[in-house]
């Protein structure tokens, strides 16, 4: 694995400009014209979309962040040294464990805080955490930082997004991307919260919004991610809860096809499966559920033969993996590549 640097953008780099069809590249310190091979095929090999405008190029090969532009739609986007991206995302996900370490008590919690009266803060940010454990939302980006005013995620719903029975809630609304999103939960606690958030009156439109006093204080992704720090102590947010259930998803995925998958090709038709269930669940493409969310130490057991048990998985549902702790825990022990474990399993012999 290369040994990166930090690079900075704000530093003379490779500037692109329109050719013809295509693109040339200049030095920006010197105007001068990129001729060297190894530097062009660096550059191919970044696959910079066409419709980036202001692109800067990383002059040194092994820097951390090596392009930069802006999209069609105004927005800046980043492409990072592939190593770079390997030892942050195994950073990620070993943090990931810790997380799913302390998650039983945050739930217990949660379920304290659900248990009590009104519509407090605790009791609202407590109903939060709980849609982000069960429901795969994404958190939220209050309008002016996103840009985007016509989608939304747990903390910018709306009441209309909301709809409430006698035992379920369902959610309805466009997510990120123009997705339209459609969750549906049976959980008491959170249905309670929930309608006495639907009811009110006063207040915005916004529908988690706690009472302080007389007034109504509309939660933020900042208020719910500060209230998961409070209460687990550690540095953890509302995206560790995607990332911990996409990785649950995926293992369980694969361990369902564990029996058929004696060949590599098998196993590989397995993994891609797998990894759109969890895409499908989460409102992402396959590969940004693959690349981004789900632990790929998951897909690296698999080929290897080894998943958490069927015993495990019994009839669960995909919206209740997060309350299933046996599954959690089988997780864990296939992660930590406990074999010894009762709770992971070797699949049929494997073949080329």
């Amino acid at each position: 694995m290369v040994r990166t640097r930090r690079s900075d953008c704000s530093r003379p780099g490779i500037a692109r400009r329109r050719r013809g069809k295509g693109f040339s590249y200049y030095w920006e310190d010197t105007g001068e014209k990129v001729v060297d091979s190894e530097v062009l095929q660096r550059i191919s090999d970044l696959v910079l979309p066409p419709a980036w405008r202001d692109v800067w190029v990383c002059p040194i090969p092994n820097g951390h962040l090596q392009a930069v532009g802006t999209d069609a739609a105004g927005r800046k986007q980043y492409r990072y040294h592939d190593d770079w991206r390997r030892r942050r995302d195994a950073a990620k996900f070993d943090e990931m464990l810790e997380f799913a370490r302390v998650l039983p008590d945050l739930r217990d919690a949660v379920a304290a805080h659900l248990a009590t009266e009104g519509v407090g803060r605790d009791r609202v940010l407590a109903c939060a955490v709980r849609l982000l454990d069960r429901v795969f939302f994404r958190i939220g980006t209050e309008v002016g930082q996103s840009g985007d005013t016509e989608t939304f995620g747990l903390t910018t719903i709306r009441k209309e997004h909301a709809a409430v029975d006698h035992e379920r809630i369902t959610f309805t609304y466009d997510a990120k991307g123009g997705k339209r999103r459609i969750h549906a939960l049976v959980d008491p606690e959170a249905r309670d919260v929930i309608a006495a958030l639907k009811r009110r009156r006063a207040g915005s439109d916004q529908l988690l919004a706690f009472r302080e006093g007389r007034r109504w204080v509309d939660v933020t992704a900042r208020d719910v991610n500060e209230w998961i720090k409070q209460q687990t102590g550690g540095d953890y947010s509302a995206k560790d809860f995607r990332t911990w259930n996409a990785t649950v998803l995926a293992a369980v995925a694969l361990a369902v096809s564990g029996p058929a998958a004696a060949s590599r090709a098998a196993r590989k038709r397995a993994a891609a499966r797998a990894a759109k269930e969890v895409g499908d669940y989460l409102g992402n493409t396959p590969a940004v559920a693959r690349t981004s969310y789900i632990d790929p130490r998951v897909f690296d057991r698999y080929d290897s033969g080894w998943t958490i048990s069927g015993a495990d998985i019994g009839n669960a549902e995909p919206g209740e993996l997060s309350i299933h702790s046996e599954i959690e825990d089988a997780v864990l022990d296939l992660l930590a590549r406990d074999t010894s474990s009762a709770a992971v399993e070797k699949v049929t012999a494997l073949a080329s």
